[in-house]
């Protein structure tokens, strides 16, 4: 069967990410999650914190691996042999950026597919940014992240907060 990537930032990594991680382990025989490095974005977790609490987050599954990527993702799928990328996809909102993403991957790749993935409908309002600001304000995310994640993102908030 195919390997598939399945990237994203994940700061942090959300219930949300797992839930498509774990979907896309059902139909690949092998998931590796991609932590990757987005000059667009502004990471509130360093790259290792992030790999650290992925691959913490993902061990329970024998399909999925967890490693760190700076680059291209096409050159990504190169170096692992995969061809397919996972996307999760939340809302219609989202669409619009993953097509264009998809229709430049496989320009750059033509045998780069990419594969999307709706979450469980209890993670369609889901993401990291939600996640980050529930934190600062005080609130609750344990419903949202692994424990071990929402540890890491609290003793963060607590060091920031200083």
């Amino acid at each position: 069967m195919p390997i598939a990537i399945y990237p994203g930032t994940f700061d942090p990594i959300t219930n949300g990410h797992i839930d498509i991680a774990q979907r896309a382990s059902r139909i690949f025989s092998n998931v590796i999650a991609v932590v990757a490095s987005n000059s667009l974005k502004n990471p509130f977790f360093s790259a290792e914190d992030r790999l650290m609490m992925a691959r913490e987050a993902l061990s329970g599954n024998q399909h999925i691996e967890v490693v760190k990527y700076d680059g291209l993702i096409v050159n990504c799928l190169r170096k692992y042999k995969a061809s397919t990328i996972i996307r999760g996809l939340r809302a219609l909102s989202d669409f619009e950026y993953e097509f264009q993403m998809a229709f430049t991957n496989r320009n750059m790749y033509n045998a780069a597919e990419t594969i999307f993935l709706m979450p469980s409908e209890k993670y369609t309002y889901l993401n990291s940014t939600m996640v980050k600001q529930i934190a600062r304000l005080g609130g609750d995310i344990s419903p949202f992240v692994p424990a071990c994640v929402a540890r890491c993102v609290m003793k963060k908030m607590r060091r920031h907060s200083r």
